[in-house]
């Protein structure tokens, strides 16, 4: 994997726009990255993701693909490119936070994440080498390490013991990557994950650490578990001042459009996040005006397109008064054409972003920006 940078904002801001170039083609950024948990973007189509939407790269989620369809399925399928018909960029997730989110029903060990199944109740455990061989099998093109993400409320004692804990993990992550190549005649990146809570000092700690290894890139992660939103933006200027500049840097599961421009102001180069599609499915619509819900009744005889100047095909097919019609209907319908828009908007907003860099005038939009997107329509 390669990485880039074509141009920086210049003063005042850290946002860069550079290329990431994988064996399965290039990736603009900053970009954002359609989460596809189980192998799929729920109710879009690939060719929707391509064409309409624009994404570049899409995520899979290691814990859910290795309980359903299960590793010996994606092995005969020659990994998940196969599978899915997906023929662009994957990144994969190590599973960690969805572990994290089983509180109830896991224990961490030095040996690794013990858990049990969401699905039926069976045991099953993670540990840093067999997370790296279940990636190797997906095959994406960019493996996330195993970590524990601790709550954004954990006080130091627990911060310190778990970030502990996550450094063992990479090391051994680090070296299982290292012994082993890729299944499917292509390069696979691995990226450790900086944690840390909301704590400085073991967020710089983390950084030196996993700056030393000299990995394709790095990620940023547990944040937006709780902290308040200044926080996690003091905790990005943190880790970014020791994370190397050359490399990509990835701020996992964040967020809204506004945390979105305000991760790029300072040095974020990739985000992801389930909220155009979760969010999209329950009626909120993001637009550069504002946010949308389309349950109102103000929308019920508003015909106007649900985007006029999108030069995405259902902004303009649909009207706002028709999509709400839909979701009070409870149509299938609705949630596809709000997660296709939504998407959309995600991936024209990072390109906006992209393009202001080049003109220099990041820093100004984006401000402006943030006002807009603040807005409840």
């Amino acid at each position: 994997m390669e990485f880039k940078i074509e141009s920086f904002a210049g003063t005042g801001s850290a946002a860069r726009a550079g290329i990431i170039t994988t064996d399965h083609g290039q990736i603009e950024t900053p970009i954002f990255m359609p989460v596809g948990t189980l192998g799929s973007v729920k109710g879009v189509h690939t060719r929707e993701l391509r064409h309409d939407i624009g994404a570049q790269i899409i995520l899979g989620n290691t814990y859910h693909l290795y309980l359903r369809p299960g590793t010996e399925i994606l092995r005969k399928a020659g990994g998940l490119h196969k599978f899915n018909g997906w023929d662009r960029p994957i990144l994969t997730d190590s599973g960690g936070f969805q572990v994290f989110s089983l509180s109830s029903n896991r224990k961490l060990t030095e040996e690794g994440a013990h858990f049990r199944s969401h699905i039926d109740g069976s045991r099953h455990l993670f540990t840093p080498e067999n997370v790296v061989d279940i990636e190797r099998i997906i095959g994406a093109d960019i493996m996330m390490a195993l970590d524990e993400c601790p709550p954004g409320t954990s006080d130091y004692k627990y911060a310190r013991k778990s970030l502990d804990l996550t450094r063992r993990w990479l090391d051994r992550g680090w070296k299982r990557y290292n012994d082993t190549e890729g299944l499917y005649g292509y390069r696979q990146a691995y990226f450790p994950i900086v944690q840390g809570c909301t704590y400085p000092e073991l967020r710089r700690e983390a950084a030196r650490h996993v700056a030393s290894l000299g990995a394709d890139g790095n990620a940023i992660g547990g944040l937006a578990v709780g902290e308040p939103a200044e926080v996690m933006y003091e905790m990005i200027e943190v880790v970014n001042d020791i994370l190397p500049s050359d490399r990509p840097r990835y701020l996992m599961g964040v967020g809204t459009p506004i945390n979105i421009l305000e991760g790029i102001d300072r040095g974020v180069d990739m985000f992801d996040c389930v909220m155009p599609t979760r969010n999209g499915r329950n009626g909120m619509l993001f637009t550069p005006e504002g946010t949308m819900n389309l349950r109102n009744l103000k929308w019920a005889d508003d015909f106007s397109p649900i985007w006029a100047d999108s030069d995405c095909w259902v902004d303009q097919v649909y009207s706002r008064a028709y999509l709400r019609h839909l979701f009070i209907s409870q149509e299938l319908l609705a949630m596809q054409i709000a997660s296709i828009h939504n998407l959309h908007f995600y991936l024209w907003l990072v390109r906006e972003a992209r393009r202001h860099i080049f003109a220099g005038d990041f820093k100004s939009w984006k401000e402006e920006m943030v006002q807009k997107l603040g807005r409840r329509l």
